[in-house]
């Protein structure tokens, strides 16, 4: 009975170890990568919330969802009140800044005009909009910027934007793990959806414009 007992005792860090690990790992991760891509936006951020989501609905940890949104949520809010901040010094400054040309460079100008209207028109709630609307968050950026709205009024509105798009982004992630038996298709498909919803927008602007063009 001895050895049956020690068996089990040596067994259960086998089967804990990894989950552990993979949250020591997968949350900074999480982390670094929205922050990261709340900054240089390259990094399909909504995606990665997505395929966070999918891996714990499917660890059925209630703590995990809660984790990943907080997580997902203060990362981006990081991210976006330090880039709203760097851009404030580029427009202050003489000659700018690398933050603000980079800002400017994802804003072109039809959707910058829209911003500044609805800015001015709506005010904080468009930051909400932003954050949901695919490539809708650098516009109205750079429209606050323009606005010369102090950090502390971006950041009243910044901060339901950050959380309403971490539970948006969560929703998909959780609807594509539910839609599968395995973790890794759930991934997949929130991944692809994530990302036919972000190009959505710019490859009907392109096929509007060859249409105009004929």
């Amino acid at each position: 009975m001895i050895l049956p007992a020690a068996l089990t005792q040596a067994a259960v860090p086998v089967t804990v170890a990894p989950d552990t690990t993979q949250q020591a790992i997968g949350y900074p991760s999480l982390f670094l990568l929205v922050l990261i891509g709340a900054l240089v936006p390259v990094v399909p951020t909504g995606a990665l919330v997505s395929a966070a989501a999918v891996v714990a609905f499917h660890r059925a940890a209630p703590v995990s969802m809660v984790l990943v949104f907080a997580t997902a949520s203060l990362a981006a809010f990081l991210g976006d009140t330090a880039l709203y901040w760097l851009g404030r010094r580029g427009m202050r400054s003489r000659n700018g800044s690398r933050w603000l040309k980079a800002i400017r460079a994802r804003a072109p100008e039809e959707r910058l005009s829209q911003a500044r209207e609805k800015l001015a028109d709506h005010g904080v709630s468009v930051l909400v909009l932003s954050r949901l609307v695919p490539a809708g968050r650098l516009p109205v950026m750079l429209a606050c910027l323009i606005a010369d709205w102090p950090v502390r009024r971006f950041v009243r509105g910044n901060l339901p934007a950050c959380l309403a798009w971490a539970a948006t982004y969560q929703l998909i992630g959780v609807l594509g793990g539910s839609l599968f038996d395995e973790p890794w298709q759930g991934v997949l498909a929130a991944i692809v959806l994530t990302v036919l919803i972000s190009t959505a927008p710019g490859a009907w602007r392109y096929l509007r414009g060859r249409a105009a063009a004929r």
